[in-house]
């Protein structure tokens, strides 16, 4: 593990800025690639703007960082969470920035969910060569993605073309297309803002057309003392937090981890009423079911549950288990 200064925030005057006399810097564990970089980065400025408290970030390396098999082979949820707790638990660390789609759906022993932070886009992205739009390319031709959502959708969307599991950072995907080893990648739009490559996309993709991933576009801000939950709690968007509550808690009343063939966006119409759409798929794309319900903010629980008592009792489950 490595330690840096947080960019992009710069620590108040006075006993918050960990100054001497002051209280040390608060350590943030975060992986270590770019895009988790940025996305720490960004929560630890908006945590010193917010409290004055100054940030440092620690490098964790984690299972799913160094392993090069397909995340459905090695277990897929947690597999990019499990170190940054184990430092939490050890002390090594004083909170932790998850990409919130990654974290799995039971609440670990002793740790806070302290924040969700306020959503960025949920949308999948295509990147292309010659600028092409899924639409426009021709049969046969090679895509990537890690995820058996995105999987299952592009076999749906394009029964034609032969869809590639890959794993890696979005430089290794992106490089796939570049070098001409694949036609195109399927990648979050949130994590090509996040790195100023926004304009590498050549298609996005609406949530109709491809449904997001249960939390994607949200970042999950965990701790283990009390003391900080508070303090970490101004980074906290409870629309934000009520939305991926309601998609979190259908996934887990479908029993289905992150790498499961599983959909779902929640969002707040108003400060009182959440929509909800789910979706449960085969890989091979062959048979889905999609649903929508509609409930209170303040029942954001409930409202996941009851979908995904819906789409079990429409066979979700064995649908999940046909191609398992």
């Amino acid at each position: 593990m490595t330690g840096s200064p947080a960019q992009g925030g710069s620590p108040a005057p006075g006993d918050q800025s960990g100054r001497p006399g002051g209280p040390p810097p608060l350590r943030l564990g975060t992986r270590a690639s770019a895009l988790a970089l940025a996305q720490s980065g960004m929560a630890a400025a908006a945590l010193t703007a917010a409290t004055g408290r100054a940030v440092e970030l620690v490098h964790i390396t984690t299972y799913g960082d160094t392993s090069r098999e397909a995340l459905s082979q090695i277990g897929g949820t947690g597999v990019f969470v499990n170190a940054l707790r184990d430092a939490l638990y050890a002390g090594e660390v004083d909170f932790a920035v998850h990409s919130l789609k990654d974290l799995p759906t039971a609440a670990p022993e002793g740790l806070h969910l302290a924040a969700v932070t306020e959503r960025a886009a949920v949308n999948d992205a295509l990147v292309a060569r010659d600028g092409l739009k899924l639409a426009d390319l021709p049969a046969g031709a090679k895509v990537g993605t890690g995820a058996a959502r995105r999987m299952a959708l592009l076999r749906m969307l394009r029964p034609d073309l032969e869809v590639v599991p890959i794993r890696g950072n979005v430089d290794t995907r992106v490089g796939y297309v570049r070098s001409g080893e694949l036609d195109a990648v399927v990648l979050a739009l949130a994590g090509l803002r996040r790195l100023g490559r926004e304009d590498e996309a050549t298609e996005v993709f609406g949530p109709e057309v491809m449904l997001p991933s249960p939390g994607q576009g949200a970042l999950a801000i965990e701790c283990r003392d009390d003391a900080l939950v508070p303090l970490l709690a101004t980074l906290d968007d409870p629309l934000t937090r009520a939305a991926v509550t309601a998609e979190r808690t259908m996934l887990a009343v479908l029993e289905a981890g992150c790498s499961a063939p599983v959909g779902g966006h929640a969002v707040a119409a108003d400060d009182n009423v959440l929509s909800l759409t789910g979706l449960v798929a085969t890989v091979s794309g062959s048979a889905c079911l999609r649903r929508s319900a509609t409930g209170p903010v303040a029942d954001a629980e409930g409202l996941g549950r009851r979908l995904a008592e819906a789409l079990l009792a429409e066979g979700a489950a064995e649908l999940m288990e046909r191609e398992a």
